[in-house]
């Protein structure tokens, strides 16, 4: 059983957050935790998805529509988690009645954002030593 839960990273959520980021960015991808943590979790939206009772992944949309952390334990990938997290970011944005969201994607996962209705735009560029490219998703509703 999969579910995802729209959160605010308060008292309740932030360590559950804090933990699959780390796992995902510190350990996996050695990004530095003072560039994951900047400051703008506590005014953003969150994401969490929870797999059989245990929590397997997270993402967060700040105010002017831009969604990134996007973060799904290693154990738990493959399974859909990422995109149902990614789709309640884009709900809550049009519940919002924003006209667009966008991300920076890892180069390797342009096809799957790609696949969520998202269109590449500008140039690649490099942050925390990955190759990105910005993508986004207009007039969602």
């Amino acid at each position: 059983m999969i579910e995802t839960i729209v959160i605010k990273f308060d008292e309740q959520y932030a360590l559950r957050i804090k933990n699959i980021r780390n796992a995902v960015f510190t350990d996996e991808q050695h990004i530095d935790p003072d560039m994951d943590f900047d400051g703008q979790d506590r005014d953003a939206v969150h994401v969490l998805s929870i797999c059989n009772e245990n929590y397997a992944g997270t993402g967060r949309m700040l105010n002017d529509g831009h969604i990134g952390r996007l973060a799904v334990l290693r154990e738990y990938r493959g399974q859909g988690l990422g995109a149902k997290m990614v789709l309640s970011l884009v709900k809550e944005a049009e519940n919002r009645d924003m006209e667009r969201v966008y991300l920076g994607a890892q180069k390797h996962a342009v096809g799957f954002y790609k696949k969520l209705g998202f269109s590449v735009y500008g140039e690649p560029y490099t942050e925390v030593n990955i190759e990105h490219i910005y993508m986004e998703k207009i007039s969602m509703g």
